[in-house]
Parts: structure tokens; C-alpha cells; sequence
């Protein structure tokens, strides 16, 4: 804007009504000068300057102060000058200052103007050039701003947007800024993805379902997804199960059906192949089982039946010292018994073919006793009289019913002692023992227990302590 002033040029004043200009009439509210003919001013008479008029007469008295000549006023004798004379220059020296001032004046007020319009200029300059138009997109909504950033960085400081470490901006932090850059901030997001069973916590940039299986690399064409491809990632994140579609093999009934499917499981993969699993039917692998990419399922077909077989528990023995039999003589104070426990068995036939029977069940029906039994530990007689005084008859009748041809069913062991063939030749005798006398059937026993005590009698020995 220009400090100058326009002033609109004027052409000559037009002169009032009367005889200078008939038919204009004079302007309201303003009286004609004095001594004017017919109002017409510029027929008046020019007096000359400073010549006074009669009184009532038009006079005009403007003059420049340059132009005003010094009256000539006659010294004083003394040099004093008349205080007329003093007052005049006064005058004339205000009126040169006045005037002065009139014509500076303007020009003093525009300088410090035309200054300040200079610095402003030049301030604009470097506002302009160091302002940048910036569109910046976060998380996908754009804006465009203006700003006096050097590089991202800072313009992230400046807009107060934290980067974590699973952010991203393009491009990279410290990256200079010129005017009409884009930039674009992708906030992290954390998935816990389930992939085919297989469970993986992973963190990325995409908004939607859709978008992070992309950028994940998920093959997501005919999977099944826990959310729906179009949902939005909060900035907290989702938990996304996702099973991708698999070929499986269903062998079933001796026939082979091969499916695509992106089931959860063998059982639900087996249904979808249109095969219903019956009793106790079941699958070669676990049916909860997640089926993988190329798998070969066999169902198969069972039934069986239950079988209930009772087997005897062996009772334990319980041996105490006495020293009051001989050594090798035993006495059996209590008898054991044996125990019984009753055993289920499940006996399958698989897809027509008889299993082992496989133990399912076990109880217990009667505890077994345990057998006590003393066992010598006095020296053996060094004579027959120290055999004498056993019991024998209660032993033969104990081992053959007092019988001395008695023949055990095997045919090994006889005689009263049931002695075995080798050991009564080694006894000295010959023959069978069932074939010898009763009394040197004793006899050979009183030898045989001069070398062994009662062991070889290891049921009946205890009847020769009575």
C-alpha cells in the first residue's frame, strides 16, 4: 500500500449565477462577496497588495511567507531597533518554518515506513522458504500441514507422535523434509496367531484381517478364519485362529476318498467325507488330532467282546531261625495260601482281522497267605544215635502213606522216603528203593539226614520233629 496521497485535479471553479453565468444559481447558504458584480468572481478588480479597501470592500491577503518583503523600517540613532521591525522577522521566521515543515514533513513520516516495508520483505522471503506443505497420513488418515521441520524426525517430535519399536514411518527417521513431502506413520499391532494349530505371537502394521494375513504371508483362499476378513485391528490387537484348507486321504470300508478341507480335526475331516463312525469305531490316528497337508486316515471298523479269567496270586514264605532243630531241617508253623485275582480282557476284531487280547481290567478277589517257617540252625549228629530219637514213621507217612512199595505218578520217586534212584545208590544202596525192606528204607533215611537234615523232605521234613 502506498504511503502517497491521490489528489483529484479540479478544473476551473464554475462562477456563480447573475451575469457571468446565467441560469446557474448561487450556491445556497454562501453570501457574495463584497464589491463582486452580479456575484461573478473572477470580474472582480485586482487590487494592489497591501492597499487597504473601504471598509465592507473584498480583500485578499494571502501570501507565502517567502514572498512577504521586509518592511523598511528607519534605524534609531542608538542602533536600537523598533520592536515592530523585531516582531516581523519573528513572524517570517515562523512562517519559512511552518512552510518547512509542510514540505519534510511527509517525508520524515516515510522513511521509517519504507524501512520497515524493506524488513518485512526480506522476512517473508525466508518465511516463505522455510515453511513446507507436508501431508501427513497415521494409520491411514491423511492431513495436510505446514510446517518448519528440518527431517521426519523432528516433525514427528513436533506433531508429538512416539514411535515404539514395532512402528513405522516412511520415510525413515532423519530423512530431510522439502515442501510437498508425504509421509506415513504405521503403527504395530500384536496377533497371536494360531496357524494350522501351531500357535505364533507376532506383531504387525496392517488395519485389517485381511491386510495382516497378506503381509504375514498367510494363504488365507479357502481357510477358515475366527475373524472376519474386513475387521479392524485395534491398536491392542487380536487373537486370529486360522486353518488353511489341506488335502486329505480317508481310507474307509476298502475304499480311498481324497478332500480338501480346512476342518479342525481328523473326526470332523472324516465326517465331511460323508463317513459315519460307529460304536467303537475309530481312526489310525487320534480322531482329535489336527489332520496335515497330504495325510493318509484310516477308519477302523471294530467289535469285541469282553472275557473275565481268574489267575492265582503265589503266596510269599516267612522264615524265622530255631535253634533247636538241626541244620537243614525246616518247620512249617503256618501253611501259605495262595491268592486269586480275576483279569478282563478285551478281545477285538479290527476291519475282520482278530487282535491279541489286550488286559483292560484287574481286581483282586482274595489276598494270599504267607507261610511261616522255622529252619534249623543246630549242628547235625556226627552218629546214627543222634537220628534216632525223629520221628520217622510220621515222615513215611507223611511222603507215602506209610507204604513202602509206594510209587510217586511220574514214577521217579519211591519207597517210604520216596527217594529218587541216584540218591538212594548214593546211599548205598541198589536196585529201586520201593523194591528194598522198610527198615533199610529208614536206615538210608537216617543217612541221608546225617548229610542233608530234613531238606530233602521239604514238605514232610517238619513230622520228624513231631
Amino acid at each position: 500500500m502506498s504511503n502517497y496521497q491521490t489528489f483529484e485535479t479540479y478544473g476551473p471553479s464554475e462562477p456563480y449565477g447573475g451575469s457571468g453565468s446565467p441560469g446557474v444559481p448561487e450556491p445556497p447558504g454562501i453570501p457574495r462577496p463584497p464589491g463582486v458584480p452580479g456575484g461573478d468572481l473572477h470580474s472582480a478588480a485586482t487590487l494592489v497588495y497591501g492597499v487597504r479597501t473601504a471598509p465592507g470592500a473584498y480583500e485578499d491577503t494571502y501570501r507565502p511567507a517567502y514572498e512577504v518583503p521586509e518592511p523598511t523600517v528607519p534605524r534609531q540613532a542608538d542602533g536600537a531597533e523598533p520592536a515592530r521591525a523585531v516582531a516581523g522577522r519573528r513572524s517570517t521566521r515562523r512562517r519559512r518554518a511552518r512552510y518547512a515543515e509542510r514540505v519534510d514533513g511527509p517525508l520524515r513520516r516515510l522513511l521509517p515506513q519504507a524501512l520497515v516495508v524493506a524488513f518485512l520483505a526480506g522476512g517473508t522471503t525466508a518465511f516463505v522458504a522455510k515453511d513446507k506443505a507436508i501431508e501427513l497420513t497415521v494409520d491411514g488418515k491423511p492431513r495436510t500441514l505446514h510446517t518448519f521441520a528440518d527431517d521426519v524426525t523432528e516433525l514427528l517430535a513436533q506433531e508429538g507422535i512416539h514411535m515404539g519399536a514395532h512402528d513405522m514411518v516412511a520415510p525413515a527417521p532423519g530423512t530431510a523434509l522439502t515442501s510437498g513431502d508425504e509421509i506415513a506413520v504405521h503403527y504395530g499391532r500384536p496377533v497371536r496367531l494360531t496357524l494350522d494349530g501351531r500357535r505364533h505371537d507376532v506383531w504387525t502394521t496392517a488395519r485389517t484381517v485381511e491386510e495382516a494375513l497378506e503381509e504375514l504371508g498367510v494363504r488365507a483362499e479357502g481357510a477358515y478364519l475366527s475373524a472376519a476378513r474386513h475387521l479392524r485391528i485395534g491398536r491392542e490387537g487380536l487373537a486370529l485362529d486360522v486353518r488353511t484348507e489341506r488335502s486329505l486321504t480317508i481310507m474307509a470300508d476298502g475304499r480311498a476318498r481324497t478332500l480338501r478341507t480346512n476342518a479342525a480335526t481328523v473326526r470332523e475331516a472324516v465326517e465331511q467325507a460323508g463317513i459315519t463312525l460307529r460304536g467303537q469305531d475309530t481312526t489310525s490316528v487320534p480322531p482329535g488330532s489336527f489332520p496335515r497337508d497330504g495325510q493318509t486316515v484310516t477308519v477302523l471298523r471294530i467289535t469285541g467282546t469282553k472275557e473275565v479269567r481268574e489267575e492265582a496270586i503265589p503266596f510269599a514264605a516267612r522264615r524265622t531261625e530255631d535253634p533247636s532243630l538241626f541244620r537243614g531241617t525246616e518247620v512249617v508253623d503256618r501253611a501259605g495260601q495262595a491268592g486269586l485275582r480275576r483279569i478282563t480282557y478285551l478281545l477285538r476284531t479290527v476291519n475282520g482281522v482278530r487282535q491279541k487280547p489286550r488286559r483292560t481290567r484287574t481286581e483282586v478277589v482274595r489276598e494270599p497267605r504267607v507261610q511261616v517257617v522255622r529252619v534249623g540252625t543246630k549242628p547235625l549228629p556226627t552218629s546214627m544215635g543222634g537220628a534216632e530219637r525223629l520221628d520217622w514213621r510220621g515222615l513215611a507217612v507223611c511222603e507215602s502213606g506209610g507204604r513202602p512199595d509206594a510209587v510217586d505218578p511220574s514214577g521217579t520217586y519211591g519207597g517210604l522216603y520216596q527217594f529218587d534212584t541216584r540218591t538212594w545208590q548214593s546211599l548205598g544202596g541198589s536196585g529201586r528203593p520201593q523194591d528194598a525192606s522198610a527198615a533199610e528204607q529208614t536206615y538210608r533215611a537216617k543217612k541221608l539226614y546225617m548229610r542233608r537234615g530234613a531238606t530233602p523232605w521239604p514238605h514232610c521234613g517238619g513230622r520228624l520233629h513231631g
